[in-house]
């Protein structure tokens, strides 16, 4: 497909503005006259069914898809190939990386927003898998809501169970936090 494709992934905690950096980058594919395919976890139901969308409001239509393979179907059975594959929430999806990556290595050019780690501060997987073929990474950073410095970590307001079980949800349930205010990870204590 394209001579350089690229692939760029925008990852960091909830509420970090990482769904928004994706859609400007489709907005900008728009202009080009770019063939775009937009996908995204079919779990995701907070704010619309078929549509990624941000927290303020910015939304693009799209194929709920619940593991990877479902985009190599989707392509599979499309009219036309796109240029682009743009994915929303990536580590709500199994079996994605494989499938981004295969898709980049076909020249596609690949959009990433995910979160990359868990709110117990453990990276996600399938998102460790495909960091290593993306050609741009954006570490993004929301507000702590703590203190109000840069924060690259989700704190999960509710204990209990396993925390790499994705539950959906909104401020109700994760907030942003900085490393100082990050009770999993930076809060523990060396032995002496």
């Amino acid at each position: 497909m394209q001579k350089n494709p690229v692939f760029n992934v925008y990852c960091g905690p909830m509420f970090s503005s990482k769904t928004s950096r994706l859609l400007m980058d489709l907005e900008r594919y728009k202009y080009q006259r770019e063939r775009v395919a937009v996908f995204k976890p079919t779990m995701d139901t907070r704010y619309s069914v078929a549509e990624i969308m941000t927290h303020g409001g910015w939304r693009h239509s799209a194929v709920c898809v619940q593991e990877g393979a479902d985009i190599l179907h989707f392509l599979a059975n499309a009219s036309e190939d796109p240029h682009v594959i743009a994915v929303d929430e990536a580590f709500m999806i199994p079996g994605i990386a494989e499938v981004l990556v295969f898709l980049y290595q076909s020249g596609f050019n690949v959009i990433v927003s995910t979160l990359d780690m868990a709110s117990n501060g453990k990276p996600f997987p399938e998102i460790s898998q495909m960091l290593p073929w993306a050609t741009r990474i954006e570490k993004c950073t929301a507000v702590c809501t703590v203190c109000g410095d840069d924060a690259p970590f989700t704190h999960k307001k509710t204990l209990g169970g396993d925390e790499f079980v994705v539950e959906v949800g909104g401020d109700e349930l994760y907030e942003p936090r900085c490393a100082t205010h990050f009770p999993t990870v930076f809060n523990l204590k060396l032995k002496k």
